[in-house]
Order: C-alpha cells, then sequence, then structure tokens
C-alpha cells in the first residue's frame, strides 16, 4: 500500500532536517579533528587566557605563517622546526612582531612534505612552551594549490551524497519510502564527488589520482572507497528486488524489510567513515628518499 498525505510528507520533511543537521555536525567534527586541522590551546599570561592557534596545513607556493597573538606579557620567542619523519637537527626561526601577532615563517616544502615544530614562548620572563610537551610537536603538511573550481564541487556532491546517504538511513528506521530512488542519488552522487573529483582533488594537491587499494593504503581514499561499494551494493541489490527477482515486495514508495535493512547498513557504514578524521594516515613525503636523489613526485608514500 503506498503511504499519502500530510502525515506522510511532514515525516519525510522532519527526516531531511535531521539528515541536514547531522551532516552539519558531522562537517563540523571533521573540521575540528584531524592532523592537518590547527592546534589549539590556551596559556595564561597577565592573568588572562591567550587562546593559540597553531598550523598544520600549508600551501606549497608560500611560506607557512607560524603566529601567536601579541598580548601583553609575551616578550618574543623562537619556532624550532625539522622535517618530518627525520631525527635531523632542529633548526631555530625567531619570532618577529608584525602588528598584533608574533610570527615566523617556515621554509616551502614539496607537496606531502612535512615540517615537525614547537615554540619557545617568552612570556613574562619564563620560558613556555607550545603546544604542551605532554602534547607532542605540531606537524605540518605542505600540497599543492587545489583549483576553487574542482575543489567546490567536491566538497558540494560530498556533502549532498551524505544528507542523502543518512536520509536513506533514516527513513529506512520509520519511514521506509522511496529507499529505491534515495540509494541511486547517493551512489550516484559519491560516484561524482568521491571517485571522480575526489582523485582529481588530490592529484591537484599530491600529484597522484589514487593512493588507495589496489595502490596503496591510504585511509581517505579507502574510506571513499568503501563507502562508495556500500551503496553500489545497495542501489543493485535492491533494483534486483524492484524487478521482482527475489519476491521481497518493493515499489517506488514502499520498501521490504531486506531492503530496508541493506540501506540502514550502507547507512550506517556512512557513519563510521564519517568518525574518521579526514587526512589520517595520508599522502607523506618520504625525505631519506628525497636525501638519495629521488624527485619529490616519486617519494610520496603514506604516513
Amino acid at each position: 500500500m503506498k503511504k499519502s498525505g500530510s502525515n506522510g510528507r511532514a515525516i519525510g520533511i522532519v527526516l531531511w532536517i535531521l539528515a541536514v543537521l547531522l551532516m552539519l555536525g558531522a562537517g563540523v567534527y571533521q573540521r575540528l579533528t584531524g592532523p592537518t586541522h590547527p592546534m589549539r590551546g590556551n596559556i595564561e599570561v597577565a592573568g588572562e587566557s591567550v587562546t593559540y592557534r597553531l598550523l598544520r596545513a600549508a600551501w606549497t607556493d608560500e611560506q607557512a605563517r607560524i603566529e601567536l597573538p601579541a598580548a601583553p606579557g609575551v616578550e618574543g620567542g623562537t619556532v624550532s622546526w625539522r622535517r618530518y619523519p627525520t631525527e635531523e637537527a632542529w633548526t631555530e626561526e625567531p619570532l618577529v612582531l608584525d602588528g598584533e601577532n608574533w610570527v615566523a615563517r617556515l621554509p616551502i616544502q614539496p607537496a606531502a612534505g612535512k615540517l615537525e615544530y614547537s615554540i619557545a614562548l617568552s612570556v613574562e620572563g619564563n620560558q613556555v612552551r607550545l603546544p604542551e610537551v605532554e602534547r607532542g610537536n605540531a606537524v605540518l603538511r605542505y600540497r599543492d594549490p587545489v583549483p576553487l573550481g574542482v575543489l567546490i564541487p567536491h566538497i558540494f556532491f560530498m556533502f549532498f551524497a551524505v544528507v542523502i546517504a543518512w536520509r536513506a538511513g533514516l527513513g529506512a528506521l520509520v519511514h521506509p519510502y522511496g529507499l529505491r530512488r534515495l540509494a541511486w542519488w547517493a551512489f550516484g552522487l559519491f560516484t561524482i564527488g568521491g571517485m571522480i573529483l575526489g582523485p582529481i582533488v588530490q592529484n591537484y594537491a599530491f600529484g597522484e589520482y589514487w593512493t588507495g587499494i589496489p595502490f596503496g593504503w591510504d585511509l581517505t581514499d579507502n574510506k571513499t572507497l568503501v563507502m562508495w561499494l556500500a551503496w553500489l551494493v545497495a542501489a543493485l541489490v535492491i533494483e534486483r528486488v524492484a524487478r521482482g527477482g527475489t519476491g521481497d515486495p518493493l515499489d517506488d514508495d514502499r520498501s521490504g524489510g531486506g531492503v530496508r535493512a541493506l540501506v540502514l547498513v550502507a547507512s550506517i557504514v556512512t557513519v563510521f567513515v564519517y568518525l574518521i578524521p579526514h587526512s589520517v594516515q595520508g599522502s607523506e613525503l618520504d625525505y631519506d628518499a628525497i636525501d638519495r636523489g629521488v624527485p619529490a613526485e616519486e617519494a610520496i608514500g603514506i604516513g
């Protein structure tokens, strides 16, 4: 029996709103986690809490700008850095007052190159280490610039792919109508955003289209692949059911129990993928290879 009426439409609208809110929450989570997002903390200066923000991502077309607020009581300091991961000697750069900030600039590295650094800050005659010793050093990764004409569509398609995926999952739980259509839309958007535009973005940033299975273990590529496969399987099985291959009842409005379970599994896979911070175990330059004379574009691994 087909579901109709204002009650069904109201439920559908509520589920769409919930899916968008969940995606916005996931976006905030991704923004605040992961190895390339700024490392934040607070120090006490003259009895007041001062927030600092340490850069962990930079572009290869300009020096990375490390800056700290020039709060009263902060008297300068130095930034110690070295290539990561290496055991080479540390290099020091002084912090220079630039307007309302203490600033140091770190040297440009090739795409996927990393620097680790810490700051020895002079505060009211005492030396304060940033980040705190127990947090280790900040690690900064470089990437080549990505054209906005590629990056923005990639983000757009991935955003709406996840919204639709989670809307389908919520529907499978409480309002199982139109799951066939939603599964195909989720698969299509993941195909465009993750499997087509994603590799293009990565090629601009790091010079490689794909470093996941079967060519490598890049976690970002592999988790995208897992999501894409989950929705491919869901869409294909639902289509087979819709055409009467299994006898499980389904039409464009009402989905059977097997289909609901399949869509729910694909949605749960999407949730787990988005719980993994972005850029974990991503592209990393092998400096040992660089020192042996290997070209930078051939010395990128996973780290």
